[in-house]
């Protein structure tokens, strides 16, 4: 996100944690509520660290305003909104599987599995967007991707896929002198 974009974003999230409920109010909602009022996507993963930053800091600003000296001010309000947000985003998270596309665990879209352990991803990377060819690892039930493997921008993607048909040539050539 560029610097105007990112201002906007603070400002309509600060908006409607003014006005919101806090006892009723959760991360999700605010980031889809203020996602609908600018018209973007905030559930990418970048984003939502974004604006958990933004609510985070308004939390912190409320309770140096709420809370009596030494008093923690909020603690059971903050743990309520952290197990909302968890359920929030697991539901978020089904959602999106529903769509027919599935996600890993970073929020990366999965194109396809290349065998267990591999897998070709889309990926955000400091506003690039990234085709990911790498091997994953499980660790506590989840996918984790290894440093072994390539990720590509947009360019270097097309570049690969317009020499397919030359590489697949290429392998035909090799597997005849093999046979």
């Amino acid at each position: 996100m560029d610097a105007a974009t990112k201002e906007k974003v603070e400002e309509t999230v600060v908006e409607i944690l003014r006005t919101a409920d806090m006892l009723k109010m959760t991360e999700f909602n605010v980031r889809t509520l203020a996602g609908e009022k600018l018209g973007i996507d905030l559930s990418e993963p970048s984003r939502k660290k974004f604006v958990r930053q933004i609510v985070e800091g308004f939390l912190q600003q409320q309770q140096q305003i709420d809370a009596p000296e030494g008093g923690s001010g909020g603690g059971e309000v903050e743990e309520v909104q952290q197990e909302e947000e968890q359920e929030e985003e697991e539901e978020e998270s089904n959602k999106r599987r529903s769509d027919g596309k599935e996600y890993d665990e970073a929020g990366d879209l999965i194109i396809c599995q290349l065998s267990e352990k591999r897998r070709v991803t889309i990926q955000d990377f400091k506003g690039k967007t990234l085709v990911s060819i790498r091997e994953y690892y499980k660790k506590d039930g989840k996918f984790l991707p290894t440093s072994k493997g390539i990720s590509l921008t947009a360019e270097q993607w097309s570049s690969f896929n317009k020499n397919i048909p030359a590489i697949e040539k290429a392998i035909e050539k090799m597997e005849d002198r093999l046979n």
